[in-house]
């Protein structure tokens, strides 16, 4: 009678513990990292973005080196704060660029992790022409594709994917195909669903979506939720399992400190993302435009929270655990 090898001799044989096994892994422009290596992490930024529109953007619209020389002082600004990961939430047809993120991980050592999907709002301007006669399969398959094979000719592997949507229910066509390829390429992938939002009414409809299409919604971020009125309708959220992305710090500080006073006084850190939604080097503004830095939250918004009685381990369960625990692919 053969004997068995036990399973965890069998992990050790192929370089892998029961541990790492279940942490998953985060996919970073520079390669596979695990959960544990995103350290603290902003969640939602932009270092570049590109408002000409999809049928005129490209990367004969700016200059690597001189975005580098630009954004570099705004990054050392974070790396001295202890940021060791930066989500780069700017989509296909509006600026993503892989290798400049590359060459922005090579000056600082911080990590990037880019994404895959198109961007739906402001009525389809970023929407590349075949998005609007290709179907949701047709459009999954060019993101799995990206994840699988690289974006371009970069070798660069996305590490979520980032879709956006009109406000308002319900959704339109195009709106409702975006959310069901992003779910597609979720099934095929195992990547994060990040999604431009708002409104709770607009998260609910593109919940709906993802419930048809089985996904599960601890998968799902709701981006912008800082635009919802009724904040009751975070424990909503919560109760579905979707994170609550609360990204604009840089651009109000008072009302995110109020959000975030809520979200601990009702239990529901432990689904709560951070970040400025800052940056924004735009291409044909002198000089990239007035670039807005990354510090806000940890200089005056993380002050205010300690005020309100707020402990370093839920300071930490926001900016580290939780996106570490909401990027990982299992």
């Amino acid at each position: 009678m053969r004997a068995l090898i036990p399973v965890f001799l069998i992990l050790i044989l192929f370089g892998c513990t029961p541990q790492e096994s279940e942490q998953g892994k985060i996919y970073t422009v520079n390669g596979e990292i695990s959960p544990s290596e995103m350290g603290l992490s902003l969640i939602h930024e932009h270092i570049l973005v590109d408002f000409i529109g999809a049928d005129s953007t490209g990367y004969h619209r700016w200059d690597k080196d001189s975005v580098v020389q630009k954004v570099l002082p705004f990054l050392e600004e974070i790396k001295a704060r202890g940021v060791k990961t930066l989500v780069e939430c700017t989509p296909s047809y509006l600026g993503k660029d892989p290798v400049l993120l590359q060459k922005l991980t090579e000056a600082t050592g911080i990590q990037f992790i880019t994404n895959t999907g198109y961007y739906g709002a402001v009525e389809g301007k970023y929407i590349p022409a075949h998005a609007l006669t290709e179907s949701a399969e047709q459009l999954a398959k060019r993101w799995v594709k990206e994840f699988q094979e690289g974006i371009e000719d970069t070798g660069v592997r996305p590490g979520f994917i980032k879709i956006s949507v009109n406000s308002g229910a319900p959704l339109s066509e195009m709106d409702t195909k975006l959310v069901r390829a992003a779910a597609i390429t979720h099934r095929e992938t195992g990547l994060l669903i990040v999604s431009h939002t708002g409104t709770w009414e607009t998260a609910n409809a593109e919940i709906e979506v993802l419930k048809e299409e089985k996904i599960d919604l601890s998968h799902f971020v709701w981006v912008h939720a800082q635009a919802e009125k009724d904040f009751e309708n975070y424990k909503k959220a919560a109760e579905e399992g979707v994170w609550i992305s609360l990204d604009g710090i840089a651009w109000d500080i008072p009302d995110h400190l109020e959000r975030i006073v809520y979200c601990k006084e009702n239990g529901l850190l432990d689904h709560v993302l951070l970040s400025h939604d800052a940056g924004w080097y735009s291409p044909g503004e002198s000089n990239g435009g007035d670039f807005k830095g990354f510090t806000a939250l940890f200089d005056e918004l993380i002050p205010m929270l300690k005020g309100k009685g707020f402990t370093q381990s839920e300071l930490d369960l926001m900016l580290i655990e939780n996106p570490a625990k909401a990027f990982s692919i299992k």
